[in-house]
């Protein structure tokens, strides 16, 4: 609803309100606490050896900074069950530091294979360290991160292993359609399902399950975080289209020129004038040729019809979650998945 020209969403006990808080997770009044005991724990877990050496270079991107949407998650899926207001378990903030360890593990590999050069506002690790020691680096946060799931159980433990394999696969998914004009939806969803959903319907269940939510509880925050996932990917896409280069920190249509077409260019090579859009992406894309790119998708269909897939996926996902739980850590869940929506310019909804 609108309250005094800002969008607002309300629930007994809390309002959400997206013209003040970046993330909505940060306006439940646990969630200072919660965010400094996930940072403290991130970098003790990386620190605790005897090589300071590895240690600096594990916890390079950890000091970077970043939301911790993750174990932010997982951290409220506990709290679901829990009186408002009272701190999620040690568990729970272990649990949701396990799988940003995954995140950014996964972040330095990414690095390699993108040869990229900054990264959280910083030089990336392979950049100042070289691509050896990134590669050893996000395998000894991935290491480090299924300590801390056996420590929680076998259940956790097996489940991180096989969100793991869902990362590479979907990331394999989506090198064997690099440059593929053809590349269709059938592609593009078991693909962003791996490499993104799977983390956040993993850390949704995490928080599940070290709560001790009955089964049902737990499918349901399981489902909620892999539809948060699928609609986060896609406005991730939206955005590379339609936000400036200033707004993103990183050319506009980067996806395009690295080969990867998202659901908009999928979507838009199917217009009429996606012929020409056809035409342009090559690898090598100059950046004249890139600026056409851009705007062929800006004017045509994708934008919209991917913005109205991310709505289905959020509204789905909010539906399931009420059938969690209605305190105020599942309101700041529903907050966050609204929030999606809303960061993407006005004047592109439909």
């Amino acid at each position: 609803m609108l309250q005094n020209g800002v969008r607002t969403r309300e629930s007994p006990g809390f309002e959400y309100n997206s013209a003040v808080a970046t993330n909505p997770l940060a306006l439940l009044p646990t969630a200072p606490a919660d965010k400094a005991r996930i940072e403290k724990t991130l970098l003790e877990v990386v620190q605790l050896n005897n090589d300071p050496y590895l240690a600096e270079i594990s916890s390079h991107l950890i000091r970077a900074g970043g939301k911790r949407l993750r174990p932010l998650f997982t951290v409220a899926c506990a709290a679901c069950a829990l009186p408002d207001g009272q701190h999620a378990s040690t568990e729970a903030v272990r649990g949701g530091v396990a799988v940003e360890l995954v995140q950014v593990g996964s972040l330095y590999h990414d690095d390699v294979m993108d040869e990229a050069e900054m990264r959280r506002q910083v030089i990336s690790v392979n950049a100042r360290w070289g691509n050896l020691r990134a590669i050893l680096s996000g395998d000894y946060l991935l290491a480090k991160a299924s300590e801390i799931a056996a420590e929680l159980g076998v259940e956790v433990a097996g489940l991180l292993a096989s969100t793991i394999g869902e990362l590479c696969r979907g990331q394999v998914g989506e090198l064997q359609t690099m440059y593929d004009v053809d590349r269709t939806e059938e592609q593009y969803f078991p693909s962003i399902a791996g490499k993104t959903a799977s983390l956040y319907a993993a850390a949704c269940r995490i928080g599940g399950i070290v709560s001790g939510q009955d089964q049902i509880a737990i499918n349901n925050l399981t489902e909620f975080g892999r539809l948060y996932g699928m609609a986060f990917q896609v406005v991730d896409d939206i955005l590379d289209i339609v936000a400036t280069d200033e707004q993103l920190g990183k050319p506009a249509g980067m996806d395009m020129i690295e080969g990867v077409y998202s659901l908009p260019v999928i979507h838009t090579l199917q217009w009429p004038e996606g012929q020409l859009l056809r035409q342009l992406l090559t690898d090598g894309l100059a950046m004249d040729d890139r600026n056409r790119a851009i705007d062929i998708v800006r004017r045509g269909p994708g934008i919209g019809s991917s913005l109205a897939v991310a709505q289905e996926l959020v509204i789905d996902a909010k539906q399931i979650l009420a059938k969690v739980s209605t305190n105020e850590a599942a309101t700041a869940l529903a907050g966050a998945a609204d929030h999606l929506l809303e960061s993407i310019p006005f004047d592109t909804t439909v």
